[in-house]
C-alpha cells in the first residue's frame, strides 16, 4: 500500500488552520493587485468558502472585474467571463446542442446526432459582467445553474464543475439600456457587495502601479481541491444558538408584516427577506469564522454579514425612492432592532 493510503484523514482542526493560513495569503496576494478594497476582498473570501454567489455593485473603474479575475488566477480555477449585453441569448451562456454528421467507418452512410457544446458557464468561477444589461429572459439562464449547479439544454441535463460560483457585477448609476434584476435572481446571491471609492492615498498608489510596467502572471496559491476541502468544512463548523437566533431575528425583522419590525421597514419595505435570508446569514457567518480560523461562528460573525446578506433581499417601496431612503439605511434600522 502507498504512503498516501496509510495516511490518517486530516482532522477538522488541521483543515481549519490551513484555511486560515490560505485566506491570509489570498488577502495579501489580491491586495497587491487591487488596492484599498480590503473589506470587499474579505466578503469575496466568505462567498468562496460558503460556495455561494456574489453580486458586486459599484461605478465603473473600481476594479470589480480585475478583482474577480485576480481571485480566480490566485486560486488556479478555470475562469469564464460573460459580457452581458442586450442582444445576449440564453444559449450564449449555457451552450447549445449542435447537429453533427458522422460518417460510418465502413463508408457510405452518414448518421446525424446531437452533441452538446458547452458555453462559458462551464467554468469554476464565472464573471457575469454588467448582468443588468441583458433582458430578464437571458438573466434567467443563470437561475438553474446558480441553484442546482447544473444546466438543462433540450432533453439533457449537464453538471457544472465543482466548485462553481458566479460573481456578477452591476453598475448602479446607468439606467439607459439596463434591466432590473428579478427578485428570484437576486435571492440566489449569497451576498451583495458594494465596492466604494478608494481613499486618496490608495488612489495615489493605484495611479502609480497601474501606469508602470505590466505585472507578471500570478502563481496559484490554492488548488481547486484545497478550496473544496475548506468549503466542505464550513457547514460542519458549529454555530452558537445566540448566533442562529440573531440571524433569524434579523431576517424576520426585515418583513413589514412582522410584529416588532422597525418603523423604517413598515414604512419603506414592500417585501422582506424570506427564509433564504436566515440561511445566508448563518452560512456566511460560518464561512467568516472559517476564514479567521475560529472553531465556531458567533453573533459577531452574523452582525458582520447582515448588510451584504440582506440588502438585496429587500424590495423597497416607491415611498423609499421618494424619500431617498437606501437599503443600507433600512438594514441599519434592522440591525439596531435586532441588537446587532
Amino acid at each position: 500500500m502507498t504512503q498516501e493510503a496509510n495516511a490518517a484523514p486530516e482532522s477538522p482542526e488541521a483543515i481549519l488552520d490551513r484555511c486560515k493560513e490560505a485566506c491570509e495569503r489570498l488577502r495579501a496576494r489580491v491586495a497587491t493587485v487591487v488596492i484599498g478594497q480590503d473589506e470587499v476582498i474579505d466578503a469575496l473570501l466568505v462567498t468562496l468558502l460558503a460556495r455561494g454567489h456574489a453580486l458586486l455593485v459599484g461605478v465603473p473603474g473600481l476594479a470589480k472585474t480585475l478583482l474577480v479575475a485576480t481571485v480566480a488566477e490566485s486560486l488556479g480555477l478555470t475562469f469564464g467571463r460573460v459580457q452581458f449585453t442586450p442582444d445576449l441569448l440564453p444559449a450564449d451562456i449555457t451552450g447549445t446542442d449542435v447537429l453533427d454528421e458522422i460518417e460510418s467507418e465502413r463508408g457510405g452512410s452518414i448518421r446525424r446526432e446531437l452533441r452538446f457544446m458547452p458555453g462559458p458557464i462551464f467554468k469554476n468561477l464565472v464573471l457575469a459582467d454588467e448582468i443588468n444589461r441583458t433582458p430578464p429572459k437571458t438573466q434567467a439562464a443563470l437561475l438553474q445553474a446558480m441553484q442546482e449547479r447544473c444546466v438543462t439544454v433540450g432533453a439533457g441535463t449537464h453538471a457544472l464543475p465543482d466548485p462553481f460560483q458566479v460573481f456578477a457585477t452591476r453598475n448602479p448609476i446607468e439606467q439607459e439600456g439596463t434591466y432590473p434584476l428579478p427578485e428570484a435572481q437576486l435571492d440566489r446571491f449569497l451576498l451583495e457587495i458594494h465596492v466604494g471609492y478608494p481613499s486618496e492615498a490608495d488612489e495615489r498608489e493605484v495611479a502609480r502601479r497601474t501606469t508602470s510596467a505590466r505585472r507578471a502572471p500570478l502563481e496559484p496559491l490554492l488548488s481547486a481541491t484545497e478550496l473544496r476541502a475548506f468549503a466542505d468544512l464550513v457547514p460542519r463548523i458549529p454555530v452558537t444558538d445566540a448566533a442562529v437566533d440573531a440571524a433569524v431575528r434579523a431576517s424576520r425583522l426585515s418583513r413589514p408584516s412582522e410584529p416588532g419590525a422597525p418603523d423604517e421597514v413598515k414604512r419603506y419595505v414592500r417585501f422582506g427577506a424570506g427564509p433564504r435570508g436566515s440561511q445566508a446569514l448563518v452560512l456566511a457567518a460560518k464561512a467568516r469564522a472559517a476564514s479567521r480560523g475560529q472553531a465556531a461562528a458567533d453573533v459577531e460573525d452574523v452582525a458582520d454579514t447582515v448588510l451584504p446578506a440582506l440588502r438585496h433581499r429587500l424590495v423597497l417601496s416607491y415611498r423609499a425612492e421618494a424619500d431617498a431612503v437606501t437599503d443600507a439605511e433600512v438594514v441599519a434600522a434592522i440591525r439596531r432592532k435586532a441588537g446587532l
